[in-house]
């Protein structure tokens, strides 16, 4: 195998090689970090140089060799350098596997590496101070998006065919949406949060991947589905395995569509002309197109983000610690700063925001089978438009920006519903346009039945961003 057929695989296509004896995985390790070599330089998506050897895994798994990377979010595996993005972390080092981990380990990927985030995961651009900005392979004077930017990066440029995210208020899709690939964010419950966690960020936060096709998604949505030990959710295993539900059509779904976001936000023309199509061939595919979009509060969803973050982020540092801005980028010590002052009365109101924008979209999918929107807003924005590190923000003033650039995904976070993104559109400077489809709580089953019918009415698997492992398309 050569690196032009190893970049062009997706991981169910590797670890068939592997299994039937085509190729070791040895061999798979040494062709990612020789794509890792061709491409890094110009889009800066590493935290860290690759490991010497990959993690241990489980040599039985169904994706077993498959080279893979984590994402530097929080202590993902043990013995494993972690920074957050940040500097304030520069030397930590996680002291065991989180529980996510060891299903990826149980599933056979072959950690080789970690991938770049924001400081706190806190930005739909992954831009830190303490790497610089990573770039997006379809046009490097632009951003990939965030929290899961190096990931979506990687994956796109074919060094991975699936890479961990996490999604917090979009931080999975968005990137995904920026870079053309697919990005899901399970159920709440549906993947493990542990250890010794009951929730991540009270609910918002979730773990999986990012890759280049569907069945990748499907297939590790097999592997690692379920509760962890201690979650506070949990919910019952999909009615068959994931993967076999791909070639098998969807029922007549209710389907609503908007391309107006819940704020004052500008639509791009070509993100909702894109948005437009789905529905078209939705229609086409014998679907009930048509049904309004949900009614969201979007002040009461920034209210919940700005408490809910603002906790999150005081939960990680010592308040009786001194933090000088040497160590963390303006935003952070604005919100820490803010914590110190929260009361329980601004407290309590974003729990009751929160819950009353869960309780609206859990009543909405009781009606509407599928919601579809664009992803993002716009185009995949230039470095620098989110400028984490910019004095004068406040938390809420900081999340307000990021979710005008992002306006459709987080209030999925709340809510707790599966929501993917679909690289099904393209602008005509040939930036990925990402379409993303909401389901009811549990129905991730909906989501790749419906995405698996896009996917072969609207094809994305034969482009190829000018940065990649095998070269120019």
């Amino acid at each position: 195998m050569d690196l032009n057929e190893y970049a062009s695989c997706d991981g169910v296509a590797l670890a068939g090689l592997v299994k039937e004896g085509a190729v070791d995985p040895a061999a798979l390790v040494r062709l990612a970090g020789q794509a890792a070599e061709r491409v890094n330089p110009r889009l800066n998506a590493l935290s860290q140089p690759l490991f010497d050897e990959p993690l241990d895994y489980d040599g039985r798994g169904p994706f077993a060799g498959v080279p893979f990377l984590l994402k530097d979010s929080h202590p993902v595996a043990a013995g494993v350098r972690f920074s957050v993005g940040s500097r304030y972390f520069a030397d930590a080092v996680a002291e065991h596997d989180a529980e996510i981990t060891e299903r990826f380990r149980a599933a056979g990927f072959a950690s080789i590496g970690v991938t770049t985030v924001p400081e706190m995961a806190i930005s739909f651009a992954t831009e830190s101070v303490r790497y610089g900005p990573t770039r997006n392979p379809w046009d490097l004077s632009r951003g990939v998006g965030g929290s899961s930017g190096g990931a979506a990066a990687l994956v796109a440029a074919g060094v991975v065919p699936i890479a961990h995210g996490n999604d917090g208020a979009g931080s999975i899709r968005i990137p995904a949406a920026c870079c053309g690939v697919v990005g899901l964010k399970p159920t709440r419950g549906r993947t493990p949060v542990g250890p010794g966690a009951s929730e991540a960020l009270f609910g918002l936060a979730i773990d999986f991947v990012l890759a280049r096709t569907l069945r990748d998604v499907a297939h590790t949505l097999d592997a690692v589905q379920g509760a962890g030990r201690h979650d506070k959710q949990r919910v019952p295993p999909g009615p068959v395995p994931y993967r076999d539900l791909l070639p098998l059509a969807a029922p007549r779904l209710r389907v609503a569509v908007t391309t107006k976001p819940w704020t004052d936000a500008p639509v791009d023309a070509e993100v909702a002309a894109v948005t437009g199509e789905v529905a078209r061939v939705l229609g086409e595919l014998g679907h009930d197109v048509g049904a309004p979009p949900p009614a969201v509060d979007a002040e009461a969803v920034l209210e919940a983000y700005t408490v809910l973050t603002t906790l999150g982020i005081a939960g990680v540092f010592d308040e009786h610690e001194k933090v000088g801005d040497d160590r963390l980028e303006q935003v952070t010590l604005a919100i820490l700063d803010e914590a110190r002052r929260l009361n329980a009365y601004r407290v309590a109101r974003g729990f009751q925001a929160a819950d009353a924008v869960t309780a609206g979209l859990r009543t909405y999918f009781d009606g509407v089978d599928l919601l579809v929107t664009p992803t993002l807003a716009r185009l995949p924005a230039p470095h620098g438009t989110l400028d984490y590190d910019r004095p004068g923000h406040t938390a809420r003033s900081w999340l307000r920006s990021i979710f005008e650039y992002g306006p459709f995904t987080e209030m999925f976070n709340l809510g707790g519903q599966p929501a993917i993104s679909l690289p099904l559109g393209q602008s005509a400077t040939g930036l990925p346009i990402g379409v993303q489809l909401v389901a009811a709580e549990g129905r991730e089953d909906l989501l790749l039945q419906v995405a698996s019918a896009l996917e072969e009415r609207l094809p994305w698997s034969s482009r190829r961003p000018p940065v990649h492992a095998a070269g120019a398309p």
